[in-house]
């Protein structure tokens, strides 16, 4: 894994970690996020908010989710086939 992916790895945990699990959508993970929807997350030439990423993912995620590490590897999964990493 690169470091890239490796550090937003890391800040997806820390982001998602806390959420009330399971989720059943992107909505039910903004409680948990410290800024909201305006949540930023960046690593090496990377950065995008959460709502950017809500935005471009949404045909990636497949909810619900019952814990943070399937949610965050369908993220980076996601994230890698839009090329945005």
């Amino acid at each position: 894994m690169s470091d890239v992916k490796a550090e937003l790895r890391e800040q997806f945990m820390d982001a998602f970690g806390g959420a009330d699990f399971p989720v059943e959508n992107q909505m039910d993970l903004v409680p948990a996020l410290p800024d909201g929807p305006a949540t930023k997350f960046e690593a090496g030439d990377v950065s995008f908010t959460a709502m950017e990423m809500a935005a471009k993912l949404g045909s990636e995620q497949e909810f619900p989710y019952d814990d943070a590490e399937s949610l965050v590897d369908d993220i980076i999964d996601g994230l890698d086939a839009k090329g945005m990493l």
